[in-house]
């Protein structure tokens, strides 16, 4: 290949002839030589599993490093100095002299080591240890560099080497291996018991090879090229964490990691057609933050420590999140870190701006209501200005008073009032001179939330059903294209957020998700809308006719929902609320006023006459009667403009008790999940390819 990236390297000794294996296999040269780079395969190990081989694109360019760096160059006998090599898609470099592998977006205690492959076991292909592989190498180019290859291809077809003598043999710590061919070279095991096999077997007939010996191979089982590389990142996905990463600061990275493995398999499977992949970067916000520092550990009583430390390392931060204290440095952490990543992604990516690159958030638990907060600028602390401001006004007006406190009072509210003009003034003057910069450096194509909290912190800010059936009146689409809403029907920290738009829509199901494996699902956007339970529903219809409405089969509706786990499905949710509302002290009082002042025809308060009162307001809470169709589908007329919540299935053997413990962390690994967030971030792409193809036809 003459692109050698830049290195000054030719891939091929283009003065040998080759000849290539059969079936296909990498190319083989007559006279033995060095190895080529192409021959040569780097290894990377994770968590001390396997050793795993780097794409072709990128071992190449670590070999060339390698190579770069064993030249010299760097004057009076110091090695060259080498750029570190950027691997898997970006995500991770490699420093060729320590031999090791880091990731560029996060931060790993464990540095990944990575290795140089020449010589491989048969059939597995795994790389021998290097210092043995290096020592191989050596004797073999010492004894056979020049010589003449075997005409035929006998050694792919594991001919037995019975009769052979090994015609050279190279001791090793605790083995040793025999050439009995220039092509046949075989490793042995020293160790005591493997000696007695060898010598119990081979007084039984059997060669000392075929015993016990393994296959060694010269030079990776397939040749690695420059145009073997990963496919271009077109959307870029944030994994933002919700609370407890305190107690496990590299859970989010491994989540991910979870997150990223089962959406490539997704990718392979339904979206190999397109030439551009979904990358996802965890966004691991909580680590930097001091807030108060080792406060709460010193109040801690000392009696079960364990389980009070786990509840301070993630409970705790729902605490700081409602405290007006800390609440900005949470903000300010998750927002930085979100711009840091961004930018450091479009630096070392810089075609990602110019080809109309998008970015998504998926976001967890409490990272929900942090990243709505950040993306909308709410902030409690301008609402309780505005609150005793009102209450200022109102303090004027009801109480008596003498002339003089009154004259007092008046000039000290319009000096206020005077006041409050000359900062807005100066504010709009900033303003006009200044342009402030965005909150986040990037606009959020798709906002998802997983196991989220934020329909309660929303419910308790005052937010109240509209009317409009858009998705801007909780998160408007100049912000965030499309806000969707995922949770297992079991978590018990999750919420719905489409009844917080339309009131109705509470005994509206869920869009169910498909299974990883459905055959030609139906798509979102064609699932009708079906009641949970129609036969309570108001409608103008007779009740026989309302009861015996069957759904079509056609449109795959919602499973009516059985009231399953309640009791511990309710403890979780009142642990959710008592901790949402913790920050009363400004938020009680605030959200309360600020919720009567939304829409009249919409009468919230509950309590007053019991269920039964319940049951009568909610023929009359928000909208009309709703249209009823006999199929039990809505009418689209009372319809979202888009569908946001979407429950995820429950297994057939699943233990609804057990999954309300486990559900709520279920999501990093799901393969219907991954399937359905691809989905979205592959639909516009997926509708260019379908046209091109139609207009090729």
């Amino acid at each position: 290949s003459s692109d050698s990236g830049g290195s000054g390297f030719s891939l091929a000794a283009t003065a040998l002839p080759e000849r290539r294996r059969p079936g296909g296999g990498r190319p083989r040269y007559e006279v033995v030589r060095e190895l080529g780079a192409e021959e040569v395969r780097w290894f990377y190990r994770e968590d001390r599993k396997t050793w795993k081989p780097f794409i072709g694109y990128d071992s190449l360019r670590i070999e060339l490093a390698f190579r770069a760096l064993g030249s010299g160059g760097g004057g009076a006998g110091e090695p060259a100095a080498v750029e570190p090599v950027c691997v898997r898609s970006g995500l991770y470099e490699v420093d060729v002299a320590s031999a090791e592998s880091y990731p560029v977006y996060w931060n790993q205690t464990e540095k990944i080591p990575v290795m140089r492959g020449q010589w491989f076991i048969d059939g597995t292909w795994q790389p021998l240890e290097e210092e043995e592989s290096n020592l191989i190498e050596q004797e073999h180019l010492n004894r056979f560099k020049g010589q003449q290859l075997q005409e035929s291809f006998d050694m792919e077809i594991s001919k037995p080497v019975d009769g052979k003598e090994a015609i050279h043999s190279l001791k090793l710590s605790r083995n040793h291996v025999d050439w009995h061919s220039v092509d046949e070279v075989y490793l042995y095991s020293d160790a005591t018991t493997s000696k007695i096999a060898r010598t119990v077997t081979q007084k039984l007939g059997f060669s000392k090879a075929s015993s016990s010996g393994t296959r060694l191979h010269r030079g990776y089982v397939e040749e690695a090229t420059l145009e073997d590389k990963p496919p271009q990142t077109s959307h870029i996905v944030f994994v933002v964490h919700g609370i407890g990463q305190k107690m496990d600061q590299g859970r989010i990275i491994k989540n991910t990691a979870m997150m990223r493995d089962t959406a490539r398999k997704v990718e392979e499977k339904y979206f190999s057609n397109l030439a551009t992949h979904v990358e996802f970067l965890p966004v691991e916000w909580r680590s930097k933050l001091t807030l108060d520092g080792d406060t709460v550990d010193s109040i801690t009583p000392d009696k079960v420590r364990g389980l009070r430390d786990m509840l301070n390392s993630s409970a705790m931060d729902i605490m700081y999140y409602t405290s007006p204290l800390y609440r900005d440095e949470l903000v300010k952490g998750l927002q930085q870190e979100l711009n840091r990543l961004y930018s450091l992604f479009c630096s070392r990516n810089p075609e990602f701006e110019e080809k109309g690159g998008k970015v998504s958030i998926v976001s967890h638990s409490l990272g929900c209501v942090i990243t709505y907060d950040i993306m909308t600028g709410w902030n409690p602390v301008r609402l309780y200005e505005q609150l005793l401001q009102k209450e200022e006004e109102e303090e004027l007006e009801e109480r008596w008073m003498s002339y003089e406190e009154q004259r007092l009072l008046e000039e000290l509210y319009i000096t206020k009032q005077r006041l409050r003009e000359i900062e807005e003034r100066l504010h709009e003057l900033k303003a006009s001179t200044i342009s402030k910069p965005p909150v986040l450096k990037f606009k959020v194509e798709n906002f998802f939330c997983m196991g989220s909290p934020l329909a309660v912190f929303l419910a308790l800010r005052g937010i109240r059903p509209g009317t409009s059936g858009s998705q801007d009146h909780i998160l408007p689409r100049t912000i965030c294209n499309r806000l969707l809403n995922i949770f297992h029907p079991t978590d018990p920290v999750a919420y719905r957020l489409e009844p917080l738009i339309l009131k109705h829509y509470s005994n509206i199901s869920p869009v169910q998700i498909h299974w990883y494996n459905t055959a030609n699902p139906l798509p979102y956007e064609h699932m009708k809308p079906s009641f949970l339970n129609p036969t309570k529903e108001p409608t103008s219809a007779p009740d026989t006719e309302s009861a015996s409405a069957a759904p079509s089969p056609t449109t795959s509706p919602v499973m009516v929902r059985r009231h399953y786990g309640e009791s511990i499905t309710n403890i979780g949710k009142a642990s959710i609320l008592g901790a949402a509302s913790i920050g009363k002290g400004l938020g009680g009082m605030l959200f309360s006023r600020f919720g009567r002042s939304s829409a009249t025809s919409q009468t919230m308060e509950t309590g007053k006459d019991g269920p039964e009162g319940d049951e009568k307001k909610a023929t009359t809470v928000g909208s009309p009667p709703l249209p009823h169709s006999s199929s039990g589908f809505l009418e689209p007329t009372v319809e979202l403009e888009h569908r946001i919540d979407f429950e995820l299935r429950e297994g057939l053997v699943e233990s609804r008790y057990w999954s309300a413990v486990t559900s709520h962390t279920a999501y990093w690994s799901s393969l219907d999940i991954a399937l359905f967030l691809l989905t979205f971030m592959y639909k516009q792409d997926q509708e260019e390819t379908d046209k091109s193809n139609l207009d090729t036809i």
